[in-house]
């Protein structure tokens, strides 16, 4: 399973594809991968045990 995150709220969620509504704020937001740790990854990495990995 991959983690993903709201572009608008910051909403984290683990699932094989992210959903075409937050369930959290309710819109059609976009949703990052939340889960890649590799340098080459569009995505930024989240991990709530290291400080200022989510912006």
């Amino acid at each position: 399973m991959v983690s993903w995150i709201c572009s608008k709220c910051g909403y984290t969620m683990n699932a094989d594809t992210p959903p075409d509504k937050c369930p959290s704020c309710k819109s059609e937001c976009s949703f990052v991968d939340n889960s890649c740790y590799t340098p080459d990854c569009s995505g930024k990495p989240f991990d709530p045990q290291i400080k200022g990995s989510k912006e």
